[in-house]
């Protein structure tokens, strides 16, 4: 069963991965896209630094089965909360499941509360960079549908 319940049927959708606006950081988003693949995803990477709009445009181009945001500067909740307001404006994408994950905050991870107000402002799961978030978020991985790349 997916972890995402109301999302829809995933068929061959990509899975979109982006770096938070203020993010310039790559190595996490190659990471990201390695794993994904391994898992049986097709992946669309559209890098560090991506504005708002850019993200939308691309997730209604492309329909995506989930959207990955990913934080390695600590400025991922004040960008991630940004960015997911700005994504669940658009109807046609209200039920694509979005996740965010990394270093969340510059004086380390946010707490229970930050999380939970990500949560509550659109994202579907938010995992921080300890080995536990990184552990929680390849399970979710695992429970997605997997297909084989071709």
């Amino acid at each position: 069963m997916s972890p995402f319940p109301n999302a829809p049927d995933p068929g061959d959708r990509p899975v979109l991965v982006a770096g938070g606006i203020s993010d310039s950081h790559t190595w996490n988003l190659v990471y990201l896209q390695l794993l994904l693949e391994e898992h049986g995803h097709r992946v669309v990477n559209l890098g560090p630094c991506v504005p708002e709009d850019l993200l939308i445009a691309e997730a209604l181009a492309h329909r995506p089965a989930l959207i990955v945001v990913s934080s390695v500067n600590g400025h991922g909740y004040h960008d991630g909360m940004r960015t997911v307001t700005r994504l669940r404006e658009h109807p046609a994408l209200d039920a694509v499941p979005a996740v965010i994950g990394g270093k969340l905050g510059i004086a380390g991870p946010c707490g229970a509360e930050e999380a939970a107000a990500l949560r509550a402002a659109g994202y579907d799961a938010v995992f921080d960079d300890s080995a536990e978030g990184v552990a929680a978020f390849r399970r979710m991985l695992g429970a997605l549908p997997q297909r084989a790349l071709v």
